[in-house]
């Protein structure tokens, strides 16, 4: 088929967002379908953008064809991008709706390429309604929702928020691992890079920093004195997204700076297995969720996990076999953590990490897609 994917896409951040539709579009290119990507020329505001920067430095990833040509605060650039793609007609459009903030822009161009009476349009939708609400979003996301034919839910939460604005065809497709980050290294090796410890305990925090992500959380864990005593390290490795001002203060009141490493620059692709591979168990002690990339970045490299009862984190990961689910409450999350530093504490984790990881192929996922836009 002619599939057109609609989203960030190289030199783009964008966060897992990019590097899901790049690997997406890599996989249905090696099925034998003709693919391009319709990124940005410009994807937020600078008022919008909390980070440093929305570009990378690395290579673009060989063999896709990425189009950056989307203005997201131009409506006249909407119209003239929609009749563009109208006018190729592909068969399918897949398009990823992560944030309303983008429903004008891509609620215009799919209403222009539906005229051509012949393209499915099928919407990834990583959330519905957003974890950070702003003016607008429900008006936004009912303009979006009305120009998709059919959605993909990579979480039963999003799923059910999706049934308070449609009832048109919707199917829940968990999360694929994201298998493009190379091979994990030893801890030894990792830790070399890092300039780290190799005999330290070490859990990790990977991820852009945001509020709801509950970085804050899991410092006030830190500080428990069991997890003291225990000699646990945390590595903190991703962009602030926001003020850092009170992160820091927090590590200092807390009495925890020997105990907290901070890698807060972009993490770039390449550099991705080495924080993995450093850390004994990931954490993700989120308030809010819907689902969570780093959790299928955490099965690639077959890393345990702890994660709160929030959105479809607990899906994901079985308690007590690849890890364990707790309450977003620091003391609760400094127990489970130390829970499974307890020996014999997931006895066949990583026979269940295995069995748990062929769960989530790309193939299972394009298939959902294929299967609920009527193409199969």
């Amino acid at each position: 088929m002619k599939i057109t994917i609609i989203g960030s896409a190289h030199p783009l951040r964008g966060g897992g967002i990019a590097t899901f539709n790049e690997r997406m579009a890599e996989v249905l290119q090696q099925q034998g379908h003709d693919v391009v990507i319709y990124s940005f020329s410009l994807q937020y505001p600078s008022f919008l953008f909390p980070g440093k920067s929305q570009f990378t430095d690395e290579p673009a990833p060989k063999g896709l064809e990425i189009r950056s040509v989307i203005n997201s605060i131009n409506p006249i650039n909407w119209i003239s991008v929609g009749n563009r793609i109208k006018k190729e007609k592909p068969d399918l459009i897949i398009v990823r709706y992560w944030l309303p903030f983008m429903g004008p822009c891509f609620g215009t161009i799919l209403r222009r390429v539906r005229k051509n009476k012949h393209t499915k349009i099928v919407a990834i939708t990583d959330n519905v309604i957003p974890h950070e609400a702003r003016p607008g979003d429900m008006a936004f996301t009912k303009y979006f929702l009305k120009s998709a034919d059919a959605f993909l839910a990579m979480s039963r939460d999003v799923l059910k928020d999706l049934r308070q604005f449609t009832d048109k065809p919707a199917v829940f497709s968990p999360h694929p691992v994201y298998d493009n980050y190379g091979d994990a290294v030893s801890k030894l090796a990792a830790c070399e890079k890092l300039r780290l410890n190799p005999n330290e305990k070490y859990i990790l925090f990977f991820g852009f920093i945001r509020k709801y992500k509950g970085l804050d959380i899991l410092l006030d864990a830190m500080k428990d004195e069991r997890i003291k005593q225990a000699g646990i390290k945390l590595i903190v490795a991703g962009e602030f997204y926001g003020d850092s001002d009170a992160y820091l203060q927090q590590v200092q009141n807390n009495g925890i700076a020997n105990s907290v490493h901070l890698f807060t620059e972009f993490i770039p692709n390449d550099e991705i297995k080495y924080y993995f591979s450093a850390a004994d168990l990931v954490v993700q002690p989120y308030r809010t969720a819907t689902q969570s990339g780093i959790t299928q970045v955490a099965y690639h490299f077959e890393k345990p996990m702890v994660v709160t009862n929030v959105g479809g984190l607990a899906e994901v990961v079985p308690d007590g076999k690849v890890g364990f689910v707790t309450e977003p409450e620091p003391t609760a999350i400094a127990t489970a953590i130390l829970r499974f530093f307890q020996p014999n504490a997931l006895p066949n984790l990583q026979q269940d990490i295995a069995t748990e990881k062929q769960k989530y192929s790309w193939a299972t996922l394009l298939d959902n897609i294929f299967g609920v836009a009527g193409l199969r």
